[in-house]
């Protein structure tokens, strides 16, 4: 006989002994009827039982039927079994092979979970569950069973791809997007809860809010034109202009993120749903005593805040700028930008020029805190006087020069060597140098220097007419060839031209075939110029040989 035949005669004999035993306790008619009264039981229902037996496999439970049923023994743990226990069973078979009914803990706690999550999605309810472990493109949730959480929903700002779930710890809210039972499958949502959140805060916030009172915000997010804040459940904008009474170039410079804020409704648009915010309107406008304050003519001591081309803002006071245009910052120096005067972070003093508090202007002078030196530069710089300055720019006409109290004044380029051809002044003079100069000519008025350098000493030409006569035959050194001819250096600041038909009683080509710079050359005066300070000089009219010994010999 096989052993399956042997356990179901087995159980069938077991049956038949239990019946007979109650037929002789009850009766046959009462036990019948007893039987027919019987709960009616259908497999998948969920039913409450009490545990009356337990063995090494099993645990046998009451649940009112005519057997009682049967839970495999590993579907509890341990310490949690005890007879006299009730617990909710899962029907699986009412009556097996052997007549009795099978049940199961594990499915009973499972079916009444999906239950409860089928009721949460219809009605839209929320869930709680914890965070199991990251998966491929989310995380694994426990809701009472295994769900799955995609990274787009876990936030209005999905976190980072290294976030795990030890980071994300403690139960969470959640609602379910997608529910399949039949697939095993539950896709849950926490993006969805916040978006709920914020949006009875907002509802809540819009009916709420007024203009004219105050409400916390915190920054979160910084943009050129101002900042965004929020009042919880909605942004509110803050404007630059509304940060602080005084000039700032970017919000950044006022704000952070993340900062928490006290500010002012300035409005409120319930169409366009937009909220418009004061952080300087919490304090009193500091224009309203400027007047009284700063009047014109005053000497105030301010702070250098921002530089543009046209000027530099100062700051005198918390919330009150003036301005110094760059025509206003030197009595001496005509900068091109207000950076080579002022650098942002200088204490200066300066003079009220004038007041517009409607217009929030104040018009300053940095020159006019100071005493202008052109007052007393006839005095100080009278015709005549020798001094030293510095030279700090040029032009293509001259150098100009500046003196310790900042008056500049202008160098010729003829006025800077009696015999130099220079054709710029950089060529003779080098920017930053010390030079001494004559004052040529003053004008407090014109607000003029005229400077001489060659003045300082004799003209060496006074001498020319009485020293090189036309006839005069002197030793000369070639300084430079030119097209038409070359110059003799007859001495230190006197120079001569021998022109290219002076050269020789043959036509001469090229000059350089004939002289070379460096060479002495014996010539001949043959003209003089004091007018035009021109001497005119002639090789070919020494008759003697050798007038010209090659390079200097």
């Amino acid at each position: 006989m096989k052993k399956e035949q042997i356990t179901n005669n087995a159980g069938l004999e077991e049956r038949q002994r239990e019946k007979k035993e109650s037929e002789e306790t009850w009766g046959k008619e009462e036990l019948e009827k007893l039987y027919a009264e019987t709960i009616e039981f259908r497999e998948g229902d969920i039913v409450r039982g009490k545990i009356v037996r337990i063995d090494n496999d099993e645990v046998f439970v009451d649940v009112g039927y005519k057997s009682e049923g049967i839970i495999p023994k590993n579907e509890f743990l341990s310490d949690e079994i005890k007879v006299g226990d009730e617990v909710d069973v899962f029907v699986e078979v009412t009556e097996n092979q052997d007549g009795r009914m099978v049940l199961s803990k594990e499915k009973a706690k499972r079916k009444r979970v999906w239950d409860k999550l089928s009721q949460a999605d219809i009605n839209k309810e929320i869930v709680s569950g914890k965070i199991l472990r990251k998966t491929k493109g989310g995380w694994l949730v426990d809701i009472g069973v295994q769900a799955f959480l995609p990274a787009s929903q876990m936030g209005f700002t999905p976190p980072s791809e290294s976030t795990g779930h030890d980071e994300i710890t403690g139960p969470m809210p959640f609602k379910i997007i997608k529910f399949s039972p039949r697939q095993n499958n539950i896709v849950v949502s926490r993006r969805a809860v916040l978006e709920e959140e914020r949006d009875k805060k907002r509802e809540e916030l819009w009916a709420s809010i007024k203009e004219g009172e105050i409400r916390k915000g915190v920054v979160k997010n910084i943009t050129p034109f101002g900042a965004f804040v929020d009042l919880g459940g909605m942004d509110g904008l803050l404007h630059i202009t509304d940060i602080a009474w005084g000039h700032i170039s970017h919000p950044a410079e006022a704000l952070t993120i993340g900062e928490e804020l006290e500010l002012v409704v300035l409005k409120v648009d319930n169409e366009s749903k937009k909220i418009s915010l004061g952080l300087k309107q919490k304090d009193p406008d500091p224009w309203t005593m400027v007047p009284q304050k700063y009047p014109v003519g005053t000497v105030v001591q301010g702070k250098v805040v921002n530089l543009t081309e046209y000027g530099a803002f100062v700051k005198l006071t918390e919330g009150v700028e003036g301005l110094v245009h760059i025509s206003e910052m030197s009595w001496t120096r005509r900068p091109k930008h207000p950076r080579e005067l002022l650098a942002i972070g200088d204490n200066i003093r300066v003079t009220v020029l004038s007041v517009e508090p409607k217009e929030q202007k104040i018009s300053l002078s940095l020159r006019q805190a100071e005493a202008d030196p052109w007052d007393l530069a006839e005095e100080k710089y009278s015709v005549g006087t020798k001094v030293t300055g510095i030279v700090r720019s040029f032009a293509d006409f001259g150098a100009f020069v500046e003196f310790p109290d900042g008056i500049e004044g202008l160098l010729h380029t003829s006025d800077i060597s009696w015999s130099s051809k220079a054709k710029h002044p950089s060529e003779l003079l080098k920017k930053g140098e010390k030079t001494e100069v004559l004052i040529l000519e003053v004008s407090r008025k014109d607000r003029k220097l005229s400077l001489g350098r060659k003045q300082l000493t004799p003209d060496p030409w006074y001498v020319v007419p009485d020293k090189y006569p036309v006839g005069t035959v002197v030793q000369g050194k070639i300084v430079q060839i030119v097209k038409f001819g070359a110059f003799v250096e007859l001495e230190k600041d006197i120079e001569g031209l021998v022109h290219i038909s002076e050269i020789s009683d043959m036509p001469v080509a090229k000059i350089e075939d004939v002289l070379t710079v460096g060479d002495k050359a014996t010539v001949m005066v043959i003209r003089v110029d004091m007018e035009q300070r021109k001497i005119g000089l002639s090789i070919k009219a020494i008759k003697e040989p050798g007038a010209v010994s090659k390079n200097g010999n």
